[in-house]
């Protein structure tokens, strides 16, 4: 289990509230309501106020609603903090508007040492972050395991996977693992898409969710959130984003539930947390980022940790729940984990796995070639994207000829990569791309080197 944890020593555990449903599709409940006092932050005061001091050097002379958005901090924490430094002649108000609201402040020379050593302390400057035991409350209430949580059907399968060229087995198989949410090796040749199969999976993932910027353990902070991982909904009513802004806590923002692929480049040191000295935080690892949605490990066998080893790194945390992550000096601290776990390869399973760990992943798929029925439907599909007038001619030619002479099966890869080359030859000619026996020739020739038999 989860410790609670609070970086004020002071404070109390504090449960995590939510802000009540405004009508309209639910976003509001998924965030936490907004603090009002630095005790709701579970910050310390110290904390907040150091980032109150390295947020206005950064901008010299700041708004104080431009200061709430930087920081993520409601106007009456930020008053809170900010009359004391004032009082200790760190702040000065350097301009005051028709209202409180429209109050500039900046650093004095008092203050200007003070951000200084707040910055000495740590160089984080951004939203504040939010409490472990907050991200936990917030990750178990929206688990893909949770009791409430949309399991998914056999339409909504259909209907991602379209005409995949899946066999009805594996589409069982897929289906299984997602409506049990448990690990999933998806096997098959470079090329049959398994790649784009987990993207597709991870639509089912339904959201949105809730994810935090940043967190904070002890006095480190670990960035979490990445905007090209979790990606935002379409925004709400004009009226609904107003009411957000004033009940929900904005060190949070809603995302759909995230995918997060590796491949080959990952090592072991991307496991854990990475130190960043110049800014002074910690990275959070890619499983992290992954919370509440999938994690997709491509290439398994050809990563620079053994695959054994890759395995067991993920497999406890997926049974228990929890993941334990190391910061500097060795301090270990418990972490969520509830990610679907999706491994690819294209080798054979039992070169990358032994009997034992094979065991251990819930479900293995097979990705293989598909019949020629699909894959001829599959080209007229991409044609009829591109706008390439479709032959039936060319496509026998290409199936029934160029696919046996050069030993290749019927890949999901090989129709896009054939029309995105008869495009180019034909926009070199200045001519327009058409699917002609000549022009299938032409590009299937310049996509691989012709072995003695071809020749």
């Amino acid at each position: 289990m989860f410790e609670t944890l609070s970086t004020d020593s002071t404070a109390a555990p504090r449960a995590v509230q939510f802000a009540p449903p405004a009508g309209g599709p639910e976003i509001v409940p998924l965030l936490p309501r907004q603090a009002k006092t630095v005790r709701d932050t579970g910050l310390e005061s110290r904390f907040v106020a150091d980032l109150v001091l390295k947020a206005i050097q950064a901008s010299g002379k700041v708004p104080l609603a431009v200061l709430a958005g930087k920081l993520r901090l409601s106007i009456s924490v930020l008053r809170e903090v900010l009359n004391p430094l004032i009082a200790e002649q760190q702040i000065e108000v350097a301009w005051c508007g028709d209202s409180e609201i429209d109050m500039q402040y900046q650093l004095t020379t008092i203050g200007q040492r003070a951000a200084a050593d707040a910055l000495a302390r740590s160089r984080y400057v951004g939203p504040a972050p939010v409490t472990l035991a907050s991200y936990r409350a917030v990750v178990e209430r929206q688990a893909l395991c949770h009791a409430g949580a949309e399991r998914v059907t056999p339409a909504q399968l259909a209907a991602a996977l379209g005409e995949s060229g899946l066999t009805l087995a594996a589409r069982e198989v897929l289906g299984a693992a997602l409506y049990a949410r448990r690990s999933l090796l998806l096997h098959g040749p470079s090329g049959s898409g398994k790649t784009q199969l987990a993207r597709r999976l991870a639509q089912l993932l339904s959201g949105p969710i809730a994810v935090p910027y940043a967190l904070i353990v002890g006095r480190q902070v670990i960035r979490l959130h990445e905007p090209t991982l979790h990606l935002a909904p379409p925004p709400p009513p004009l009226a609904r984003q107003q009411d957000e802004r004033r009940s929900c806590d904005a060190r949070w923002t809603v995302c759909g539930r995230p995918l997060v692929h590796v491949g080959a480049e990952l090592g072991k040191d991307a496991l854990d947390l990475r130190y960043d000295a110049e800014e002074g935080v910690y990275h959070a690892p890619p499983h992290l980022q992954a919370n509440n949605g999938m994690l997709v490990i491509d290439d398994v066998g050809r990563q620079r940790i053994p695959a054994g080893e890759l395995l067991d790194r993920f497999i406890a945390p997926l049974d228990a729940g929890v993941d334990q992550l190391s910061l500097q000096g060795g301090k270990v601290e418990v972490v969520p984990f509830d990610v679907v776990l999706v491994f690819a390869t294209n080798l054979a399973p039992s070169t990358v796995f032994d009997d034992a760990a094979l065991r251990r992943i819930g479900y293995k798929a097979e990705i293989g070639a598909w019949s020629a029925s699909t894959y001829r439907a599959l080209l007229r599909r991409q044609c009829r994207m591109r706008r390439i007038e479709y032959d039936d001619g060319a496509a026998n030619y290409l199936i029934e000829e160029l696919h046996p002479q050069s030993n290749r099966e019927l890949l999901a890869c090989y129709p896009d990569e054939l029309l995105d080359r008869i495009a180019d030859f034909a926009g070199f000619a200045g001519t327009e791309p058409r699917l002609t026996v000549a022009a299938v020739e032409q590009a299937w020739r310049s996509m691989f080197i012709a072995s003695k038999l071809e020749a």
